[in-house]
């Protein structure tokens, strides 16, 4: 009798795993693979004796198999629900192989059966799952990168078949240890004709190559994922393109553009070559350049790149000159993480900004027939639900433009004033009815096109007749999907270049009269759409930055770039370091209306991060209602973003619960997110969106060795799906990582037993739902000796081992700890000075709670005080292994002040 069973396996089957090893040349030590499955079968049938094996050709060329050995559930310990939940029996069945030294890659499945008697069943058969693929390095490092004595690395020959004869080759000295770097370039002709410059050439096919991820124009204002095997294919331009091999080796190749006025991408040849495709508007002739590194890891490989381009862009991206310009004080550029402020208001303690705070867009939830009347009502729609935000976006339609009624690309700007129909009293009036019926909202921006509005500037309107204006072109409709479509003849009327400075500074000294204090500055993309390569060449980067300039002077870093993901704009503006970081629009829109569009909006925010965590910008992955039934999901993922949270809700239609977990009040009253110190984006590089794995989106918080990894797990089936997951797979955490840690999961609120990083036997399960999430978050415990501890460790110690959780019931809750003190006092007892960013309840796990009562062995103060008993309790029944403090109730309860301060300081005392 066959009896369906679910197998799940660590390597998992139908992805491929990259594994890096460092061993010394030489040595006998072997570095070994470990397998996990687990088989779930229903619970309706009698149990069975299961065996596994993998099958695979690790070893050799032919295929052998590797016998499991059934080992404990806690193995693989579940941390989303329980088996008797899911109605199924659970095994786990392990055991390891030797990999040979040198690198290689290899193949495995899974067999199983009820029984000696019965007959083996394939997994790949039984589950349409494909083989499970291994990548791994050598015993020893290929890559030494250019050496101090200028030795060359290994041949970029060795990487790219047949490398063209045309480009210009040189090696450069890699700023990422373990990687190779190498500059290449080409000659490219001026402009003739008016018509500007095109070059193609075939750079040459990646070698031994196993699957390959790429990051492409989607079209002109957006960026996406795309994935491949087997043989390099593309549809759309890339600006980088990632090639994992045989080896082990990731070759990274990064195309520049914004230099001398040069537009590079890759595409791809009939038989899987790359291509360089060089646009030049220069008057003179010029150069491409393209960058290629290889490292046996894929974030030292696109670091490496990403390094030497910012070298490369400095000259060209530097608006330092126009600030000087600047009569205020220039903003603070972005600081390391290991500088601490200490700023000059003494209000405040955490470096707060004001994209931490909850952000209301008056986007989805009202549309673009905009009106004071309407803004008022949503403002207090959400201030009778208690939600308190901090900003306030008012979004596309509120401005005054010609053609009223028709397509928004026929509409152009007339004036700065809001129009009459919707704000009869003004903008300035609006603004100060929102501050005054809500203060508190701390900023109010409103949006705006960066050629004013879609469709530019109307001919016959006030801005026009001010400011010197010029017709340009759109590229040819087919090209550009439905905006140059509706533009009349393909033409707009914009500022000219010789008048944008003068135009930004009076526009947002206006918006900064009427009580706006920060900017949405949208469709920043057209300057990429225009025809004309002496338009383009003039507008590009006087543009830029004239709105760069622009608002650093009135809003400071209070901006946000969006539609702005075009090569020009990512290598002048927000690649060079030398301004504040500012939120760069990360994706596509949110559709809400689009139901196949919200798995895929995650995912592709999850990879283009890849790029936009090494820019000068804070990733935004865009808005999202709390009402939807997809809302749970986007929270999660903004959460994990490690950027700004934007809701969009329309009035009355909130989810409070939700909002809940993603945010909590400070002592000052205001409303904030807790944003992970590390941006967010996806684990697994190479997994096509369309292969259905769970999307892994790894984050971190806290101080490097004391912070906490975050891994956001994201169903994109439509079925329940299980997944297995490795300590060794969080953020922050690596081989030579010590101590031990915890994994707690946010929905469920189980926790994992204590957990080593070398063991590789450290693994979690987890099941989830269609539409379905889960948030882990790995804690490092520290251990102390308790009198009467009965020791939990896993040598058998007398050990207790704590760890500060943050707030939980919080996705994030992590990254409410500002800092945490954890010491032995003289007289023995435990002692906890914990800072916190927000108010709420927070959670310190113990190994072990047995024996001890609340009243007989804990104190907990706040700023100092005891607090009531009620607020403190133990999670987890008879096996509680979690103080939980009520710091929120306790702080309203003792009508607690923080004086100064905008922290809640909370101390634990532990007899």
């Amino acid at each position: 009798m066959a009896i369906f069973a679910r197998v799940t396996s660590y390597p998992p089957l139908g992805r491929i795993t990259s594994l890096r090893r460092q061993k010394a040349s030489g040595s006998d030590e072997r570095d070994t693979l470990r397998f996990t499955v687990t088989i779930e079968s229903s619970n309706s049938f009698p149990a069975q004796s299961w065996e596994a094996q993998i099958w695979h050709n690790i070893t050799g060329p032919e295929w052998t198999s590797l016998p499991l050995q059934e080992c404990g559930t806690d193995h693989a310990a579940l941390l989303t629900g329980t088996e008797h939940e899911y109605n199924y029996y659970r095994h786990v069945f392990s055991e390891q192989i030797p990999l040979p030294p040198a690198g290689g890659h290899a193949q495995f499945t899974v067999r199983f059966r009820t029984g000696p008697d019965a007959e083996w069943q394939w997994a790949n058969q039984k589950q349409s799952v494909g083989d499970g693929e291994i990548v791994y390095s050598p015993c020893y490092s290929k890559i030494d990168g250019l050496g101090p004595a200028g030795e060359k690395p290994e041949e970029l020959g060795k990487y790219i078949e047949n490398l063209s004869h045309e480009l210009h080759v040189e090696s450069r000295r890699s700023e990422a240890p373990g990687s190779a770097l190498w500059a290449l370039s080409g000659d490219i002709h001026p402009v003739k004709g008016g018509v500007s410059s095109i070059k193609r050439l075939v750079l040459g096919t990646p070698s031994l190559m196993v699957r390959y991820f790429s990051l492409v124009r989607v079209w002109s204002p957006w960026l996406g994922p795309r994935h491949g095997k087997d043989r390099f294919r593309l549809t759309e331009d890339a600006i980088l393109c990632s090639f994992l091999q045989k080896d082990g080796v990731h070759l990274v190749l990064l195309a520049i553009s914004g230099v001398d006025d040069v537009l590079t991408v890759f595409r791809s040849g009939e038989n899987g070559e790359v291509l360089i495709t060089a646009k030049s508007d220069n008057l003179e002739p010029s150069k491409f350049q393209v960058l290629v590194s290889a490292a046996e890891d894929f974030e030292v490989a696109v670091s490496a790149a990403i390094y030497e381009a910012r070298k490369v862009v400095r000259p060209f991206g530097d608006v330092a000159h126009h600030l000087s310009e600047i009569e205020e004080p220039e903003p603070l550029s972005p600081i390391g993480d290991d500088v601490v402020i200490v700023e000059k208001d003494p209000s405040a303690q955490w470096l707060s900004q004001w994209l931490d705070g909850l952000t209301y867009c008056t986007w989805n939830g009202l549309g673009q027939d905009l009106s004071e009347q309407k803004i008022l009502h949503a403002l207090d729609d959400l201030k009778a639900n208690g939600i308190n935000i901090v900003n306030l976006i008012i979004d596309d339609g509120w401005q005054t433009n010609d053609n009223e009624g028709e397509s928004q690309f026929n509409q152009g700007w007339k004036q700065f004033e809001a129009h009459s129909k919707g704000f009869p009293r003004g903008l300035k009036k609006t603004v100060e009815s929102i501050r005054g019926a809500h203060p508190h909202i701390e900023h109010v921006a409103v949006w705006h096109a960066l050629l004013g509005y879609w469709g530019g500037v109307a001919p016959d309107g006030d801005l026009a007749r001010r400011f010197k204006t010029k017709q340009v072109k759109i590229k040819d409709p087919s090209a550009n999907g439905p905006i140059a479509e509706n533009l009349p003849d393909g033409k707009i009327l914009a500022i000219d270049p010789d008048d944008v400075k003068q135009f930004y500074d009076e526009f947002y000294s206006y918006l900064t009269s009427a009580g706006v204090d920060s900017v949405k500055t949208d469709a920043q993309f057209f300057i990429d759409l225009l025809e004309d390569p002496d338009d383009r060449r003039s507008f590009m980067t006087s543009y830029q930055d004239a709105w760069s300039v622009a608002s650093l002077k009135h809003f400071s870093n209070r901006a946000i770039s969006c539609g702005s993901m075009t090569p020009q704009i990512i290598f002048h503006s927000q690649m060079p370091a030398n301004k504040p970081t500012i939120p760069l629009r990360n994706s596509d829109d949110f559709f809400p209306k689009v139901p196949a569009s919200h798995t895929w909006h995650v995912f592709c925010n999850a990879h283009n991060s890849l790029l936009t965590r090494y820019l000068n910008v804070l990733p935004d992955w865009d808005m999202f209602q709390t009402s939807h039934p997809y809302a749970s999901f986007h929270a999660a993922a903004r959460c994990v973003s490690g950027g700004p949270i934007y809701i969009t809700d329309e009035p009355g239609k909130h989810d409070l619960a939700l909002l809940d977990q993603m945010t909590a009040p400070t002592v000052k009253g205001t409303t904030v997110t807790m944003r992970p110190s590390v941006v967010g984006r996806t684990m697994d590089i190479y997994h096509d969106y369309n292969e259905g794995h769970v999307l892994r989106v790894g984050s971190y918080t806290g101080w490097a060795k004391t912070g906490s990894g975050i891994l956001g797990l994201f169903n994109i089936q439509s079925a329940e799906t299980p997944s297995i997951v490795s300590l060794m797979d969080f953020p922050g955490i690596h081989e030579d990582s010590e101590g031990q840690y915890i994994v707690r999961g946010h929905t469920s609120g189980k926790i994992s037993a204590l957990m080593r990083s070398l063991d590789k036997g450290s693994l979690l399960s987890v099941v989830l739902e269609p539409k379905g999430w889960e948030i882990l978050t790995a804690y490092p415990t520290q251990p102390f000796m308790l009198e009467g501890s009965r020791g939990c460790g896993s040598s058998g110690d007398n050990l207790t081992h704590v760890a500060v959780l943050g707030l939980i019931g919080k996705m994030t809750g992590a990254a409410a700890v500002i800092n945490s003190d954890i010491s032995v006092l003289e007289n023995g007892r435990l002692r906890f000075d914990i800072s916190l960013k927000a108010l709420g309840t927070l959670g310190i796990y113990f190994s072990e709670l047995h024996g001890k009562s609340l009243a007989g062995n804990f104190m907990v103060m706040i700023l100092g005080r005891p607090v009531p008993e009620k607020t403190v309790w133990m999670e987890g029944g008879e096996n509680a292994n979690v103080l939980a403090i009520d710091v929120l109730k306790a702080w309203k309860d003792m009508k607690l002040d923080s004086g100064w301060s905008n922290e809640a300081f909370v101390q634990v005392f532990v007899g």
